[in-house]
């Protein structure tokens, strides 16, 4: 099968389209086609070689954390899953990917695939969809009626995250540039803030119960976030090489989200899509003999919304 794989550390030059064995599952495993990964910074970051102490990866590593394809072998045990279904799932970070024309899962990890999108599509949605959810619920303990600030909210965390406040019935005040600032609206956000042109905590005049912070902001930036959130609230924040800061006088929390995988929690998010309460926004679509390049571009900036990435067929 072909499978992009880098064989030693660096940039995005290490990448290489190639043939490699195909993966047979072992106990508890399926093996999936492929019909889609997606791009996410933290490949970038596996790939450059600055996450090996907590993703461990072995040489050479196959990319790809999210899958949606369809199961074509059954390991050992696997119970509740047949060939031909249409699943999703976040793979383990540390295990070979899904930059692969089929890929190995835990059958624990999967969920049924949304069937009001196209399946490829559904990549887009495991490690972002979770993000954005276990930062507001999770950590934030997001209820009806509460005011949440989204710092960052013109990424792909970002539009779910609005998505999810909105409909569980916060007030959204989201930060976006203004190339974000209509798809920020139109997932949902009560109040907009340009944070090219505005200070954040000039704009935000009214104390958040939750701050959930999405951008590679500052120091300094992110400890003024704290300042808008009222005693008691929580400061939730996606930057981990950057520690969340806190305020304990006011009680303030400050907590540092490395998302999991939560086949339940992704079954949910599935569910919200098919009720046409969640939507997914697919910026384009790379055919994988060209993941060099996306990483490429990614490395300078200019991958906006979210990529997904596409084997030939087999």
């Amino acid at each position: 099968m072909k499978a992009v794989r880098f064989h030693e550390y660096g940039d995005p030059s290490v990448l290489r389209y190639e043939d490699v064995e195909q993966p047979v599952p072992g106990a508890g495993e399926v093996r999936i086609r492929v019909a889609a990964t997606s791009f996410n910074s933290v490949d970038g970051n596996i790939r450059g070689g600055f996450m090996r102490g907590p993703i461990p990866v072995v040489l050479p590593h196959t990319p790809g954390i999210d899958v949606a394809g369809t199961v074509d072998a059954l390991g050992e045990g696997v119970d509740g899953i047949a060939v031909g279904d249409q699943v999703v799932g976040f793979l383990p970070m540390d295990k070979p990917g899904a930059a692969a024309q089929y890929v190995i899962a835990p059958a624990e990890i999967l969920a049924t695939a949304p069937k009001s999108v196209p399946l490829a599509d559904a990549a887009a949605l495991p490690l972002v969809g979770l993000t954005a959810w276990q930062a507001l619920f999770d950590h934030g303990k997001l209820t009806a009626g509460q005011r949440v600030l989204i710092n960052g909210a013109g990424g792909a965390v970002g539009g779910y995250a609005v998505q999810l406040a909105k409909n569980a019935g916060a007030h959204v005040i989201a930060t976006a540039s203004r190339r974000s600032s209509e798809a920020v609206t139109s997932a949902g956000a009560d109040d907009v803030i340009d944070h090219t042109t505005t200070s954040v905590t000039a704009a935000v005049t009214e104390p958040v119960d939750l701050a959930l912070n999405l951008a590679p902001v500052d120091p300094a930036e992110l400890a003024a976030l704290v300042t808008l959130i009222r005693p008691g609230g929580v400061l939730v924040n996606t930057t981990v090489w950057m520690p969340a800061p806190s305020d304990e006088e006011r009680g303030v929390r400050g907590i540092d989200l490395f998302v999991r995988s939560d086949a339940e929690q992704l079954a949910q998010l599935v569910a919200l899509v098919d009720r046409g309460e969640l939507r997914v926004d697919v910026a384009e679509r790379v055919p994988l003999a060209e993941l060099p390049a996306l990483h490429a571009r990614a490395a300078e900036g200019a991958v906006h919304g979210k990529a997904i990435v596409v084997p030939s067929t087999v």
